[in-house]
């Protein structure tokens, strides 16, 4: 569906992006997380078809975006700072959108109006920023675009709107295929929706996965034995540990399956595997990379 090839963009002489590489399959949702400054804007921008990148490629279905109407018409971005003309009411922006993209949905539009209890009439900028994000997904949705490209999508929205927002996009994915790309520092909203994870640090992605084998190949270890840890224990790919009493909390990288017959093999007292939340994962996977977190004294 859309394919990102060693694409690099700089600005100034710094590189925000430097030789990025992902794949995003159709229908998938996928979660883009990373640190302040990694290139997540900039990324989701060369997508959108806003910046030309200074050398790679960005497809979709083989095509690339800037300037590339069949291709723009088929997808939505909205922005985290979002832009409204100064006197516009959704109704009017309704009419902007309906003339520049054909696909544009009249019924979808006064059902969603259940779903966003918002005047059509009011001039936007006297709406919250909450209630502005609203008009976003409610204009951006009645496009059923094929690809949905949103920076830190939900922001602002009260917990009751989020779930709403959320219902209403996942059922597109499920019913329509579409193919949303997130991009969040909500790691825990993240988890729930999304089912691929790329996770950009220093303007590349790093890593690339489903949620699902990234949950595997990196996972926190309880065990205890008679005395102190083995030695033999350091064959595996030891991320962080601590000790509590004679248990060691390890988080370790690999296949779970095998890691545990590593472990077994030691005789232990006691050993659990247990899940990481997202958010452990994008911690300890970063923190060979300078970002991890550390006491300060002050």
């Amino acid at each position: 569906m859309i394919e990102i090839k060693e694409l690099k963009k700089s600005f100034d002489g710094f590189y925000a992006l430097n030789g990025v590489n992902a794949h995003i399959k159709k229908g998938s949702v996928y979660g883009l997380v990373g640190p302040n400054g990694a290139g997540k804007t900039t990324l989701i921008k060369h997508m959108a078809g806003i910046f030309i990148p200074d050398s790679g490629s960005l497809t979709v279905d083989g095509h690339p975006v800037f300037e590339n109407v069949d291709v723009k018409s088929r997808m939505i971005y909205i922005p985290d700072d979002l832009y409204f003309f100064p006197q516009a009411t959704i109704l009017d922006m309704k009419r902007f959108y309906q003339s520049i993209y054909p696909a544009f949905d009249e019924e979808r539009f006064e059902k969603l109006k259940e779903i966003f209890p918002i005047d059509p009439k009011k001039r936007l900028k006297r709406l919250s920023r909450g209630m502005q994000k609203q008009v976003a997904f409610w204009l951006g949705i009645c496009l059923k675009p094929d690809i949905m490209l949103l920076d830190e999508p939900v922001d602002g929205l009260d917990p009751v709107m989020r779930r709403k927002v959320w219902s209403v996009l996942l059922q597109d994915v499920a019913e329509r295929e579409t193919t949303v790309f997130i991009s969040s520092h909500n790691l825990r909203e993240l988890e729930d929706v999304c089912d691929h994870v790329g996770i950009m640090h220093e303007g590349k992605v790093i890593l690339e996965r489903s949620l699902s084998e990234l949950q595997n190949n990196i996972f926190k270890l309880q065990i205890a034995f008679e005395g102190d840890l083995p030695v033999e224990i350091e064959q595996l790919d030891i991320l962080s540990r601590q000790a509590s009493g004679r248990v060691w909390i390890l988080i370790v990288r690999g296949q779970k399956d095998s890691v545990l017959e590593t472990v077994n093999k030691l005789n232990p007292l006691l050993v659990d595997a247990l899940p990481l939340s997202l958010e452990e994962i994008f911690i300890y996977e970063l923190g060979g990379m300078d970002y991890a977190v550390k006491n300060i004294i002050l």
